[in-house]
């Protein structure tokens, strides 16, 4: 009976989560369940298969819908596949009510219409609620529109590429804090890490690449040293954590204080927005499966920590240092070393995340990075690590970023005001620390 329920709670301890973060999928796909109403280039083509069906080959059409990027393309393609099975388009609106309008006007001399082809959103349109009075010369057109069906917003492919670009660069930073905290230590200075990088990627390129003529070079440059410069600060957590013994809490809490204050000496207070378009390339650029670059890089990083922390001795000494310290010691693991490489590395994903978050918002600004901190230890305690160190993977932060994420999606879909969202946050993180202290005195009794 032991037997069987230690191996429950290692069950547990290894995929709880995976468990929670399903059953938050679940809900938030039930209760965002509603109806959709595509505007798509297959919705085009669907109604243009309707309208050709219906009305025949002969039929004039008239085709209105908003000014908007999905709509336009929604009419460019209906315009064209009608056209090519021989349907008369008679105007092709992308605008405003008193747009259609015109456009009946100028139809109405031309004989009757056949359909009025339309999106959910422009069928609303009051110019099309008494047609046969306000234009008897059109007849009687019925507005048709794409057959509209029923989805959770939450699983719309827009919506889950949102949530794991989204959370890019929580992700990436959780890395680092992943081996920090394993290591037995904590980062308090990795959100104002993230703010300086951001920034000195910002000024660099502004001020020695050339601003907005900066070439692929001199942004590779710029994002390497501001990179390097947070590694250094992540060195100097390390050097003064383990030269001195400094409790890492205050050395850390000092450099978020410092590297703050460098951010908004760079910057004077204000955003650095003199970079590049191009230079949005990995935070908002697609190249590998449509995937978002960030996604496919946060990917890459958590395969090579994984492995790191799995299959290399420097992962088994991260382990024995946060376990048992003295034991590690005992068997010769250099501890200095081993936790100054967790703070340099936590330090350099910190830069990575901040030049990330530059070429997301494709500026740099002093007040990024606010926050970060905690939601990125929430992370890792949500993923299954303890703060006490010698425990935690990979795997369940990365799960523990996603957790976070779909919840406050999931809330902002249901329009969930932001003050509850906080009280929602705090008590999954709060909950993710009892599970683990108690996961820790049943392991103990047994």
């Amino acid at each position: 009976m032991t037997s069987r329920s230690s191996a429950l709670s290692r069950l547990l301890a290894d995929y709880g989560m995976v468990v929670v973060l399903a059953l938050l999928c679940a809900f938030f796909s039930f209760a965002t369940h509603t109806d959709q109403h595509p505007t798509g280039t297959d919705a085009a083509r669907q109604l243009a298969a309707s309208i050709t069906s219906q009305f025949g080959k002969s039929a004039r059409v008239l085709i209105a819908v908003p000014s908007q990027s999905d709509a336009a393309a929604f009419a460019d393609t209906l315009e064209a596949t009608l056209t090519k099975a021989g349907v008369t388009v008679v105007a092709t609106v992308k605008g405003e009510p008193k747009d259609a309008r015109a456009a009946m006007q100028t139809a109405a001399s031309a004989g009757k219409l056949d359909a009025i082809a339309t999106t959910q959103a422009s069928a609303a349109w009051l110019v099309f609620a008494d047609l046969p009075t306000d234009f008897p010369a059109l007849g009687k057109p019925p507005i048709v529109q794409p057959q509209t069906y029923r989805w959770p917003n939450f699983l719309k492919r827009d919506n889950l590429l949102n949530i794991a670009n989204q959370i890019a660069v929580i992700a990436i930073v959780a890395i680092g804090m992943t081996l920090v905290i394993v290591g037995g230590g904590i980062d308090l200075s990795v959100g104002s890490l993230i703010a300086l990088s951001a920034v000195v990627t910002g000024v660099l390129i502004r001020d020695g690449f050339g601003g907005t003529d900066a070439g692929s070079f001199g942004m590779i440059i710029a994002s390497l040293l501001a990179i390097a410069a947070s590694g250094v600060a992540g060195a100097i957590n390390g050097g003064l954590v383990t030269r001195f013994g400094l409790p890492p809490f205050i050395v850390t809490l000092a450099m978020m204080l410092v590297a703050s204050g460098g951010a908004f000496l760079l910057s004077h207070g204000q955003s650095v927005y003199q970079v590049p378009d191009s230079f949005v390339w990995l935070g908002r650029g697609a190249d590998f499966l449509s995937l978002p670059n960030a996604v496919v890089l946060m990917v890459l990083l958590y395969l090579g920590a994984h492995i790191v922390m799995t299959r290399t001795v420097l992962g088994r000494y991260i382990y024995a240092v946060g376990g048992n310290r003295l034991a590690a010691e005992y068997s010769g693991v250099p501890i200095r070393r081993v936790l100054l490489a967790t703070y340099v590395a936590s330090g350099l994903l910190a830069g990575l995340g901040g030049v990330l978050l530059a070429s997301q918002l494709k500026s740099g600004a002093p007040t990024y990075g606010g926050m970060y901190e905690l939601y990125v230890i929430a992370a890792v305690v949500v993923g299954g690590a303890s703060l006490n160190g010698g425990s935690g993977r990979m795997f369940g932060t990365l799960i523990g970023a996603f957790t976070i994420a779909v919840i406050q999606n999931g809330m902002n879909l249901m329009n969930v005001e932001s003050y509850t969202q906080k009280v929602v946050l705090g008590l999954v993180i709060l909950g993710a620390v009892l599970l683990d202290q108690l996961r820790r005195r049943a392991s103990q009794r047994v």
